[in-house]
């Protein structure tokens, strides 16, 4: 009798038991709903505005003017008058090339002129005293005929003289070598008693102007497509000039930071590259960025009109790379968007497609958040 009774008792303790896990979890799915209905996430609210566009592309800096200084006059080299690495201006005397010959060669010149004009003094003198002559018929049409023709070749021959005074006045000019341009000059190539000829191919030193200084910005043709499209559907405005400000920063803290302007695009593409070269203007005054420095130039490109703006840390991506990000929507329950994002301003993404203004993107939480749960919300600044 007893062993009858000793499975029911059994029986009754393990249904008792299973009843008692039953509860027990209801009460904790019951404490986990409480929880995900109390949590609390911050968003910010999407709205539009107007954003100014850069692009930050790679360039490189090239000399806004240079100038190989050469003779132009024959001789030897007497002097060099200038400091190297200095900075000269346009006219100051860098060399002196011996000018004894060229002074040789004026001062004949000048001989030669004034002999010239003492002939046509004497011609003209002889052909005005012949047309009188001629019209009292006290000579015939031929001494007056001989008369005027002394007196035309004569002055011919003054201007052959004068031209050839100009000539040497010039080459004696010329034997003082000076700077075509402003700028910081180079090296010296060739020293004191070196001799100099016309149309050598050593250049005597060279003058590079860094102030202004331009700058060849390479930009891919994807890209320079994309930016004339959106400026033709209007969703980008640019002024009519199409002078977009370029910045650029150098140095290894980016302690120089200088500004110019966009002048030109090239109308051909570099096949090697597929970039298309722009090329930019920058002042620099204190000379920290140098012909042949590469740089990374960031070049406006227009205003975006209504814009929407996600945060960057409200966004994030999936594993097949695609832009997701969790908003609240009416219920008050977490969704999960996908995203279209075009570029970065900032610490926000330029988003055109998967959100609207108005929207409560959740920036704060993630962690803890999945879709379809209802959380409350926190508008974080």
């Amino acid at each position: 009798m007893q062993q009858r009774f000793r499975k029911p008792l059994f029986v009754s303790v393990l249904a008792s038991s299973i009843l008692l896990a039953s509860c027990g979890d209801a009460e904790q799915n019951a404490q986990d709903a409480a929880q995900q209905q109390q949590m609390t996430v911050g968003v910010v609210t999407i709205s539009t505005r107007d954003v100014d566009l850069t692009t930050t592309l790679p360039g490189r800096a090239s000399a806004f003017r240079v100038a190989e200084v050469r003779p132009q006059v024959s001789g030897i080299l007497e002097k060099r008058l200038f400091e190297e690495g200095s900075m000269v201006t346009a006219g100051q005397q860098l060399y002196q090339i011996d000018a004894a010959m060229f002074e040789a060669d004026l001062a004949s010149a000048k001989a030669e002129t004034a002999r010239a004009q003492a002939a046509v003094k004497s011609t003209k003198s002889r052909f005005e005293r012949s047309q009188e002559l001629l019209q009292d018929k006290a000579i015939s049409q031929q001494d007056f005929d001989e008369a005027e023709a002394a007196y035309l070749q004569a002055e011919a021959q003054l201007k052959v003289a004068q031209a050839n005074l100009a000539r040497a006045e010039l080459n004696l000019e010329y034997t003082q070598v000076k700077a075509p341009i402003d700028g910081r000059i180079g090296r010296s190539q060739l020293t004191e008693g070196a001799l100099l000829s016309v149309g050598q191919s050593q250049a005597l030193t060279t003058i590079t102007q860094l102030d202004p200084i331009y700058v060849d910005i390479a930009q891919s043709t994807s890209d320079y497509l994309a930016l004339q499209q959106a400026i033709a559907d209007g969703r980008i405005e640019t002024d009519s000039e199409n002078r977009a400000e370029v910045t650029v920063q150098v140095g290894e803290n980016r302690n120089f930071s200088t500004k110019g302007e966009l002048l030109f695009n090239e109308v051909t593409v570099d096949p090697q590259t597929s970039a298309i070269t722009l090329r930019a203007r920058l002042a620099n005054p204190n000379h920290a960025i140098l012909p042949g420095m590469y740089v990374r130039a960031e070049v406006g490109t227009g205003n975006l009109k209504n814009a929407i703006l996600a945060p960057q840390t409200g966004v994030s991506r999936d594993p097949r790379g695609r832009a997701i990000a969790f908003v609240v929507n009416s219920k008050g329950e977490v969704e999960q968007r996908y995203l279209q994002v075009e570029r970065t301003v900032g610490t926000d993404w330029v988003v055109t497609d998967g959100l609207k203004a108005g929207d409560q993107v959740i920036v704060e939480g993630l962690q803890k958040i999945q879709p379809g749960m209802p959380v409350k919300t926190e508008e974080v600044k």
